[in-house]
């Protein structure tokens, strides 16, 4: 017979003393694949639960609270265009936070843009950016991968995919900053937090609007071009409400989960040196290596839905309406799953990870997720000489699911 779950574990999880290793917690809960914690939230860690849930089509992935802009003093903002504004982003919301059919409508449209070809093509660049990165620290004895590269790479790729101006990107890296922070739970119930969110929304929004207009005046060989003038056979041309909120989540998500692949990546193998000396010996092993980082460090670990209706799984029932997380992180070390889950190891067999999630939310990024971290830690793992970290545990970003240091430096002898 076993104990009563801990309902507070998740709240432990979330807790920025626990960030640099949650997976003691992750064990314990479990203990309970699937269990209710103190403030109703529902908590599925076990790796066969979380399978059978992202399958599930009880399982809703429109789980954001209602849009509300803060209250200005203006009547006319906020009695008629803000309320506006909020009707609009409800409706409109990212693709990730929508169910079929309409998320399968978007989604199409933008794998029509992403496609395999167009990845494949970046690859080459990818290659180059890194090399840029590297040359600019050179002459330098000590690094930041978070500054140094693993930022600035993937903001490169994801604005010149979409085809955002350069000279733009840093104010995208302030804006994507801020509205990564939507995706932890915390964000739902701080004001302030969220009043910031609407503010860059909006900023982020208007810029877009006018990207657009500029990508339908003169179309260009990117993907925001291509989304801005397709028409799907069956959906028609893309709204301008949806094109917007699929823009900025293409920008966040295209950038913000790559950062942490990276950095966690690095820190990993550095931990582990044998690994390290492998790869740099025989960079063919790297698609193994990020693939066993994707399930050991994966970038995104956990993410939220809500219960559409009682849904009886791990010898419990959700109730309808209930909170509910997939903890991806904690089902990539499930026992049961995986001989040996603790160990890092990159020649695994039988690697069904959820570093991607899964079902109808398959990351679309994951090929070039996987292309520029491939890029990244095989000319780290070549040229770096005599990396060591600088500390260990590094500090960490504030957030639990999004979660990966918020730097990463590193001492060397030189780069080659």
């Amino acid at each position: 017979m076993t104990d009563a779950p801990d309902g507070t574990l998740f709240a432990q999880v979330r807790d920025p003393a626990h960030r640099a290793d949650p997976y003691p917690l992750y064990a314990r809960l479990r203990a309970h694949p699937v269990a209710r914690q103190d403030d109703g939230t529902v908590v599925a860690s076990g790796y066969a639960a979380i399978r059978a849930l992202l399958y599930d089509p009880r399982v809703s992935s429109e789980d954001l609270p209602p849009a509300e802009h803060p209250a200005t003093g203006n009547p006319v903002k906020d009695w008629i265009v803000n309320p506006l504004k909020d009707r609009i982003t409800d409706r409109h919301r990212p693709f990730i936070f929508r169910d079929p059919p309409d998320h399968g409508i978007l989604r199409r449209q933008v794998m029509a843009q992403f496609t395999v070809a167009r990845v494949r093509g970046m690859k080459r660049r990818t290659e180059a950016l890194v090399a840029e990165c590297l040359e600019r620290c050179a002459q330098s004895r000590t690094l930041d991968l978070v500054d140094d590269l693993a930022y600035p790479l993937p903001v490169t790729v994801i604005c010149e995919l979409l085809g955002v101006p350069r000279e733009d990107e840093e104010r995208f890296h302030a804006w994507a900053t801020q509205l990564a922070t939507a995706l932890e739970p915390e964000s739902r119930n701080d004001e302030e937090l969220r009043a910031r969110n609407v503010e860059t929304f909006d900023a982020i929004a208007a810029y877009m609007r006018d990207l657009i207009r500029e990508k339908r005046r003169r179309p260009a060989d990117d993907m925001l071009s291509g989304l801005a003038t397709a028409r799907d056979p069956q959906a028609g041309r893309m709204s301008d409400p949806d094109l917007i909120a699929t823009a900025i989540l293409l920008l966040i998500a295209g950038h913000e989960t790559t950062v942490n692949l990276i950095t966690n990546g690095m820190l990993t193998l550095l931990r582990h040196p044998d690994e390290l000396a492998r790869l740099r010996a025989d960079p063919e092993r790297a698609p193994r290596v990020i693939e066993e980082l994707l399930r050991y460090e994966p970038p995104v670990h956990f993410r939220t839905r809500r219960a559409l209706a009682p849904i009886p799984v791990a010898r419990t029932v959700i109730p309808e309406g209930a909170p509910l997380v997939l903890l991806f992180a904690a089902g990539n070390r499930d026992p049961a799953r995986f001989p040996h889950p603790d160990r890092f190891d990159p020649d695994r067999e039988d690697n069904q990870h959820f570093g991607f999630g899964g079902a109808l939310h398959y990351c679309v990024g994951a090929p070039l997720a996987r292309i520029e971290a491939e890029a990244a830690l095989t000319a780290l793992a070549a040229r770096l000489r005599a990396p060591r970290l600088a500390e260990d545990p590094p500090p960490y970003r504030d957030g639990s699911s999004l979660r990966g240091p918020k730097r990463l430096r590193l001492t060397i002898d030189g780069i080659a």
